[in-house]
């Protein structure tokens, strides 16, 4: 018997009840995953509230979730590259807040030994999104990155992967969080009114990735990057299309590379709350603010 997380109509996280229930046997080409930990994201909450229904419309009952790591209990007919005792990180759309899940090998990449499950866990939503916006604005070396909401769960990412890159990094943040984005290797600024001119003072920007999206942001990316190529954002909402900021678009190669740089030492997620599985109505709610420093993990 296996407890997975359920929601059976749209709506607040209030929504979600634990399900008892009995996996059968996975099909061809799937494994049968016995999850160690369970990543939360914006996305998770907004899937339960219905806001991208019209998108991605989902067959009620169903399952939030879109990353977790574990350990493969069965294998499938078909499925040749992993074997039972595999510890694997998962990601897919819906169907994470899972005890087991019976998923797609091909969803799967094998978790380096060199990390936790925690930190796997939290590998492919926020860290697959901020190597694939700096590898599309092409961050390198000779850059100096402008990283909206550098303290949440993409943006502290995106501060270590363009660390690790060479490049130097201003990110924005509350000042409460600015002696954490020093510890990542960014310089700090606060948000709010007159941030194009605080980030001026500090030096002329060559890219820009923003985690978070809204009219700010986009002001004062358009307001600092001459070259709008150059920008990217996570969010693409109508201040960032009416600025002409492009949308970050997905790298296959994004799990595998950031896992190959967490195993190395030179990614790690601040863990902010780590809760049962069974908490998963608080874990939403705590997203839902977005005021999260690193990431919010379930345990089953």
């Amino acid at each position: 018997m296996s407890i997975s997380i359920q929601f059976d109509e749209y709506g607040s996280p209030q929504v979600l009840r634990a399900v008892e229930e009995i996996l059968p046997e996975p099909d061809e080409g799937q494994v049968r995953l016995a999850n160690r930990a369970i990543s939360v994201n914006p996305v998770d909450w907004k899937i339960v509230a219905g806001h991208l229904s019209a998108f991605v419309p989902l067959e009620l009952p169903a399952v939030p979730g879109n990353e977790s790591a574990g350990v493969i209990e069965a294998v499938g007919p078909g499925v040749d590259e992993f074997a039972v005792g595999d510890e694997v990180i998962w990601s897919g759309f819906a169907g994470g807040y899972r005890q087991q899940a019976n998923v797609p090998a091909a969803q799967l990449v094998k978790k380096p030994a060199g990390i936790d499950f925690e930190q796997a866990a939290s590998l492919p939503v926020a860290a697959g999104t901020a190597y694939s916006m700096l590898t599309q604005v092409d961050v390198g070396p000779d850059d100096v990155v402008l990283v909206h909401a550098a303290a949440g769960g993409v943006g502290s990412a995106a501060v270590q992967i363009a660390t690790a890159r060479g490049a130097r990094v201003i990110g924005t943040a509350s000042e409460s969080n600015h002696d954490y984005l020093r510890s990542l290797g960014a310089e700090p600024v606060t948000y709010g009114e007159g941030l194009a001119d605080r980030v001026k003072a500090l030096g002329t920007i060559t890219a820009s990735v923003d985690a978070v999206g809204g009219a700010e942001s986009a002001a004062a990316t358009a307001a600092l990057l001459p070259d709008l190529g150059r920008a990217v954002t996570a969010v693409s909402d109508e201040h960032a299309a009416a600025a002409g900021i492009a949308r970050v678009e997905s790298l296959k190669d994004r799990v595998a590379a950031t896992a190959e740089l967490a195993a190395a030492g030179k990614l790690v997620f601040a863990i902010a709350e780590r809760l049962p599985l069974g908490d998963a109505i608080k874990a939403l709610e705590l997203s839902y603010t977005g005021h999260v420093r690193g990431k919010i993990v379930l345990v089953p």
